[in-house]
């Protein structure tokens, strides 16, 4: 029989990068995903005692949302601090980092063009494998409400990337 750390090292190994994937849409940068995963990941071993079973996928979502809601605050507090100093001298930062590959981007670029509450529910229910019953209590909605917003996301989605293809000629 395995222990419980074996049995964690299999879970994660088997829902990690499921797990990281939807922190990354939950967060701003590859770093800050990674900080709200590990995060997310100690929260729900501290509450989940034993080992993992079909409950833990759950919690460790919601606990991805929720250390990414906290993360966002803090970093949004920061920068406002960041910015005002800025103001005060005159100088003005800029910076950021495009995707490796054209698709990926145009995927990317879709997807931050569509609401928030829809990005969620599709990055769940596509690359989390949850269902909707799950992906409710993730979010804190009701199940047929996570399903309407996933028909609408992905509506949305395909029309997004319709008029992209449409742009550049494809």
């Amino acid at each position: 029989m395995q222990n419980h750390s074996d049995q964690w090292k299999e879970w994660l190994a088997e829902y990690g990068s499921r797990l990281l994937l939807f922190a990354r849409q939950q967060t701003r940068s590859e770093a800050d995903a990674e900080d709200v995963l590990q995060s997310a990941l100690v929260k729900t071993w501290k509450t989940h005692h034993g080992a993992p079973d079909e409950k833990v996928v759950s919690l460790a979502y919601t606990n991805i949302r929720r250390c990414a809601i906290d993360l966002a605050r803090s970093i949004d507090r920061r920068r406002h601090r960041e910015d005002q100093a800025l103001r005060e001298n005159f100088e003005q930062v800029s910076w950021f980092s495009l995707p490796e590959d054209d698709t990926s981007r145009a995927l990317q670029v879709a997807m931050a063009k569509i609401p928030e509450k829809f990005r969620e529910v599709i990055t769940l229910k596509i690359w989390g494998e949850q269902t909707f019953e799950e992906i409710g209590k993730t979010l804190e909605i009701s199940p047929n409400t996570a399903a309407s917003r996933y028909r609408y996301g992905m509506d949305a989605l395909r029309r997004c990337l319709s008029r992209e293809a449409i742009e550049i000629g494809a």
